[in-house]
């Protein structure tokens, strides 16, 4: 249901995967997400044109985050987190697996938090 508030399946795994770890780059979605680059480096065009996301240059590679200069930012982000609450937890263990940032080896993907939601 998610794939038709956004448009297309590519546009909603992106809105989920940035909700998710915050901030994302193209090919780090694609491999995770199992979407081509093309597909997900037009999407994340077409988001950051409309405002709702903003991207900074690390490096070589553009990392793109949701625009906290505008009001709908929360809102949009609270409209994802009811999908995001509604995914069995197996199915996020398996669309989340990669961490993003160092952790405690043998950490579980999610916190305790999300698996309470579960």
């Amino acid at each position: 249901m998610i794939e038709t508030i956004f448009g297309n399946v590519t546009a909603a795994k992106i809105m989920l995967y940035l909700f998710h770890y915050g901030e994302a780059y193209a090919s780090g979605i694609s491999k995770d997400m199992g979407v081509a680059l093309s597909q997900v480096q037009k999407q994340l065009d077409r988001f950051e044109e409309g405002g709702i996301l903003v991207s900074k240059l690390m490096g070589k590679v553009r990392i793109y985050t949701f625009n906290p200069k505008i009001g709908v930012t929360k809102k949009l982000k609270e409209l994802i987190q009811i999908f995001y609450d509604s995914i069995p937890l197996e199915q996020k263990e398996q669309m989340f697996s990669e961490r993003r940032r160092p952790r405690r080896r043998n950490k579980p993907v999610l916190s305790k938090v999300d698996k309470n939601r579960a």
